[in-house]
């Protein structure tokens, strides 16, 4: 199902989080779904997403997470246990004890934290296009470069000061060059729009201290590891990206797990190919038992 997005629809609203100030996108009126986007994206990334989950009865609300888009950008906060209970707040501040999470990328590794630390409040679970530091395994160095092509920014966007510098003023041709070759669609992704938020004040350190979080977040999902997720999970992967990845992470972790892959699609997977990931995004949010 595709519908067509229309911004003046979409009600934005600003909450404060202790010292940082939140932004979410709202569109609908029903059950709540927290929509989490990853790197280097905003909340714009859920726009096609958005309208599908409204027209069906949801309120769709989608995050510039901590750090990204219109959101603060404190010093700390980005390992996924932080991430996740910021979200959390933000959830009961707009009402919702209880609601379904959606993620993508670095979204994947926040939802998934957020549904591991919060069993009680997340009610659904789905993931796409990633895999979870800590329970992947960790990517090798010597892979041939066709093989890295998805994995050699772990590396260089953990290294402290070096990234900013190299990429100071040029921030629009670093993320060309991550959207260049993760994308299958290219025509299909908002790039501008994430490489002017990405090159404003703070915002490439701050998404690069998601990267250099890793080693935290990998010590707290040890733990979560041994409490498998008890809520239905579905995870996605896309053909020309991380493929059967997302369900292969999951599968050890989760009681009760489905997967999918849709086909002709890169990375960008709600952009580049909304109408098939929707097909296999709401019949899950849709189940009874919810």
């Amino acid at each position: 199902m595709t519908i067509e997005f229309r911004d003046e629809d979409v009600r934005h609203r600003y909450v404060r989080i202790d010292d940082t100030r939140l932004h979410c996108a709202i569109l609908g009126d029903g059950e709540p779904i927290l929509l989490i986007p990853g790197w280097p994206q905003t909340w714009y990334a859920w726009r096609h997403v958005m309208p599908v989950l409204a027209a069906n009865g949801f309120q769709a609300i989608a995050v510039d997470p901590v750090g990204s888009g219109h959101s603060g950008r404190p010093d700390t906060g980005y390992d996924t246990g932080a991430a996740a209970a910021t979200l959390h707040r933000l959830m009961r501040a707009l009402g919702h004890e209880r609601y379904r999470v959606v993620g993508h990328d670095v979204g994947m590794w926040v939802g998934y934290a957020l549904a591991s630390d919060q069993p009680d409040a997340v009610s659904r679970l789905a993931l796409t296009e990633a895999v979870i530091p800590g329970l992947a395994p960790a990517p090798g160095i010597f892979a041939p470069p066709a093989e890295n092509i998805f994995l050699w920014h772990f590396m260089f966007n953990q290294v402290r000061d070096l990234p900013e510098f190299l990429t100071a003023g040029r921030e629009q041709g670093y993320l060309e060059f991550i959207f260049d070759k993760w994308s299958f669609r290219r025509d299909r992704v908002a790039v501008d729009v994430y490489t002017r938020a990405y090159a404003s004040p703070g915002g490439i350190r701050a998404g690069f201290a998601y990267y250099r979080a890793i080693p935290e977040t990998i010590r707290q999902n040890a733990e979560r590891a041994k409490r498998p997720l008890t809520m239905p999970v579905l995870a996605i992967g896309a053909e020309h990206a991380t493929a059967d990845a997302p369900i292969a992470t999951l599968r050890p972790h989760a009681a009760s797990l489905r997967g999918g892959i849709v086909a002709d699609c890169g990375h960008f997977i709600m952009e580049e190919c909304p109408k098939e990931f929707s097909d296999q995004l709401l019949p899950f949010l849709l189940e009874a038992g919810a």
